[in-house]
């Protein structure tokens, strides 16, 4: 059964292979013209016209307008769902390689499943920190999304790509990409589920001073709406699933296995949600302007989530946010406390140089000898090297507290190098660049 071409090219070749003229093709309910112009690509058979059709021609109607059986359709299906849950639940890097798979597989009859997989593939390449690859194929769905609607929605492409922009150093890009996805969002009332998450998070990486901005009124509705929980441990589960759908596709039970494979998806959404809920109000408790009892709740919240997922460092990362809310508070006791139990769950890295930068603030204001605190700071940023962008941000802003804070204490050769050093570190070049995309910001 010829399954090459357009559908016209379909509908011409069985026509031929079972040697019918168009007039008896097309029976006493349509006009040999008709068929004529269905067979040269002029004219679509609506869903009533395909399934007559493909009655007579003894086909089935998904075989005539996508060029693949029920059977074929629904294995790439699975296919789509299995590389979905290794990008969420197993390995990144094999993720892309099934995605790719079933890009090489489909054909242009089948767009929407194709559009689906290179999205699948975009985000497995971003899940691997291959940013510039990323841009280049979230670019080009992004384009593709713009002339064909019906394949692709426009929106979690470009939350996917503020997100990638904002991660490699191009901040304005990652902006204006984030303001379109807001209006879009906006008009279409989106303020719950996974994407409203992403985006909010997309938009609280460009917080100005200002919490009334639309951006930052976004994220608090989306805040208030979803709320903070804690995380419930279902990786058995979507495991358990996981298997069931594969054993089932070995027993030629297809449509069981993308049935078991969607309950899998479904199981691990809600502690995707979570964790990006939590990382979000742990942002928001960041902010300076942001009121004291709500950044506390929010860090707070944000700590027994990541407790529950038995994610130590950014339990540790939300412990500092929320010792940082204490001294704003004017509790430094129990930003001590707070900072101390930080350094007992970081692995490294500058959130390591932050709760000492705490600890060393909470000496200042009670009069004593910071040094300590000060020198194991300094040790860490200086241990740290060169750090992807969004790190060496974080660092930037460490070297210049750690520069406040030696010219409290009346060092200024360090006050001087700690500045020096927040230049060095804010002035790293894009991890992007060289990298050549389309600038333009379509509609």
């Amino acid at each position: 059964m010829p399954s090459q071409g357009t559908i016209g090219d379909r509908v011409r070749g069985l026509r031929l292979n079972r040697r019918m003229s168009q007039a008896q093709l097309a029976g006493p309910d349509l006009s040999d013209s008709y068929v004529s112009l269905i067979e040269s690509g002029k004219r679509t058979p609506t869903p009533v016209v395909a399934r007559l059709l493909a009655e007579r021609l003894g086909c089935t109607t998904e075989f005539l307008l996508h060029g693949i059986e029920p059977r074929q359709r629904i294995d790439t299906e699975l296919g789509l769902r299995h590389a979905e849950l290794e990008l969420h639940h197993g390995d990144p890097a094999v993720a892309a390689d099934r995605f790719t798979e079933i890009v090489k597989a489909a054909d242009e009859e089948n767009a929407m499943l194709t559009a689906q997989a290179r999205f699948g593939r975009a985000r497995a390449l971003e899940a691997q920190g291959r940013l510039g690859q990323a841009v280049e194929a979230f670019e080009r769905l992004r384009r593709e999304a713009s002339a064909h609607p019906e394949r692709l929605a426009d929106l979690p492409i470009t939350v996917a790509l503020s997100r990638c922009y904002q991660r490699a150093g191009d901040r304005l890009r990652a902006r204006d990409l984030a303001s379109k996805a807001l209006e879009q969002a906006e008009r279409m009332s989106i303020v719950q589920g996974e994407l409203a998450v992403d985006l909010a998070c997309a938009l609280v990486a460009h917080a100005g001073r200002e919490g009334d901005s639309p951006e930052l009124v976004y994220v608090k509705k989306v805040l208030d709406v979803a709320g903070l929980s804690d995380v419930m441990d279902r990786s058995g589960e979507v495991r358990a699933l996981w298997r069931a759908s594969g054993e089932a596709a070995a027993g030629e039970d297809s449509a069981l296995a993308v049935r078991l494979a969607d309950d899998a998806i479904s199981a691990g959404r809600d502690g995707r949600i979570a964790l990006q809920l939590a990382r979000l109000g742990m942002h928001w408790a960041r902010l300076e302007w942001a009121p004291a009892d709500e950044a506390e709740r929010f860090a707070a919240a944000a700590a027994r989530t990541f407790a529950s997922a038995g994610l130590g460092h950014e339990r540790g990362e939300a412990l500092i946010v929320l010792a940082r809310v204490m001294l704003r508070a004017a509790d430094p006791d129990r930003a001590a406390e707070l900072a101390a139990e930080a350094l007992g769950l970081l692995g490294g890295g500058s959130a390591v140089a932050e709760a000492h930068l705490v600890s060393a603030t909470v000496a200042v204001r009670r009069q004593a000898d910071p040094a300590d605190h000060l020198t194991a700071a300094r040790v860490v940023l200086d241990g740290a090297g060169r750090q992807p962008y969004g790190a060496d941000r974080v660092s930037a802003r460490c070297w210049r507290e750690l520069g406040d804070l030696f010219g409290q204490v009346g060092d200024r050769a360090e006050q001087t190098a700690a500045y020096r050093k927040a230049l060095e570190a804010a002035g790293v070049r894009s991890m992007m660049a060289g990298l050549t995309v389309d600038t333009t910001i379509a509609r």
